[in-house]
């Protein structure tokens, strides 16, 4: 079948290439329609690693995305044929300790589309386990469907973070994951969130939600917003959702005391953590790795109408134009949130 085929760093085909296609017992077959750009794919693109994954072979890209069954396997009873629906694309060993844990996403033979050597999904047709595919609601269109993966992240956090209804809270970083964090702490009780970045478009899109204030930090440093806003007191939770090692300087100035910090960006480079201004605040700290335990929980709420994620849409390409989709995302124009690339008509 023809894919998207980052071949090494820098290189990127539209080509044919051989694919899994046996349905076994438990999976089921999906028609792609729509696939996100994310930022990881777009890293392996331009830089060819993310961390110890390093792209040693080619290797199809895509993790993002939604379709229709188009076959199932002979054990599965709650899909059909004809089904819309979404997919996790991190499945676990079943059998390890993480998984019985229910902490599957940390388990270290977890394979994951699009993290090498693992292939992704921007081809007309994947075979996926059922128990990681989920039916979209009639209201919940494919576009949306191939949100559900990033949002995913932001509810993980909003998750983590525990969440009381009337919390203040900061999202530092205003690219997609950041926006969607911040639309899970809404969801998920906060009363408000300031979310801030250099970016003034990319704040301009998030200010356009009820309960999210957009700071410039190139006009007002953070901590002084917060200090504010809060008389002094600071903000309930924390998200750092930039992966900037910058982003930890005085970190905690913005923290209430006994407040709670959840760590989402990935840094990639050795970063800075003040531990005393931790202990002294005696602040809870969590981390974030992908998700695990809440695909349906955000078909749930994206059907709901409690989230819209359809302002985040920049712009979705034909399949054909899959490299020109990849070669925008790798230019980070500040307009452009997500990416998404159409396979079917």
């Amino acid at each position: 079948m023809q894919a998207l085929v980052l071949e090494k760093k820098g290189e990127l085909s539209l080509r044919d290439i051989d694919l899994p296609q046996e349905v076994g017992p438990d999976d089921v077959k999906i028609a792609i329609d729509t696939v996100g750009v994310c930022g990881s794919d777009v890293h392996y693109y331009t830089h060819g690693a993310i961390g110890s994954f390093v792209v040693r072979e080619p290797m199809v890209l895509g993790h993002e995305a939604a379709g229709t069954i188009i076959a199932i396997g002979a054990n599965v009873k709650n899909l059909k044929v004809g089904d819309r629906v979404c997919m996790e694309p991190g499945v676990p060993n079943m059998n390890s300790r993480a998984t019985k844990l229910g902490i599957y996403n940390v388990d270290p033979d977890v394979r994951f589309w699009a993290t090498p050597p693992i292939h992704g999904v921007l081809t007309p047709e994947v075979v996926h386990p059922a128990a990681f595919t989920y039916k979209l609601p009639d209201n919940v269109s494919f576009a949306e469907g191939a949100m559900v993966e990033p949002f995913a992240v932001g509810l993980q956090a909003a998750t983590r973070a525990r969440i009381t209804p009337g919390d203040v809270a900061v999202v530092i970083g205003c690219g997609p994951i950041g926006i969607m964090t911040a639309l899970a702490a809404l969801a998920g009780g906060c009363a408000r969130v300031y979310i801030s970045d250099l970016s003034a478009p990319k704040l301009a899109i998030a200010g356009q939600y009820a309960g999210i204030h957009p700071v410039n930090i190139t006009e007002r440093k953070l901590a002084d917003v917060i200090a504010e806003e809060t008389e002094g007191w600071g903000a309930d939770v924390v998200f750092e959702a930039s992966g900037s090692p910058r982003a930890y300087d005085g970190i905690f100035d913005i923290v209430r005391p006994g407040g709670t910090l959840v760590l989402i960006g990935m840094p990639v480079e050795t970063t800075k953590f003040d531990v005393a201004a931790a202990i002294i605040k005696e602040a809870r700290i969590e981390t974030v790795f992908r998700y695990a335990n809440n695909f349906d929980r955000a078909v749930n709420l994206i059907a709901s109408g409690k989230v819209d994620l359809k302002p985040l849409i920049s712009e979705t390409f034909d399949f054909a134009r899959s490299i020109e989709a990849f070669d925008r995302a790798a230019k980070g124009l500040p307009d452009d949130v997500k990416l998404q690339i159409k396979l079917r008509g």
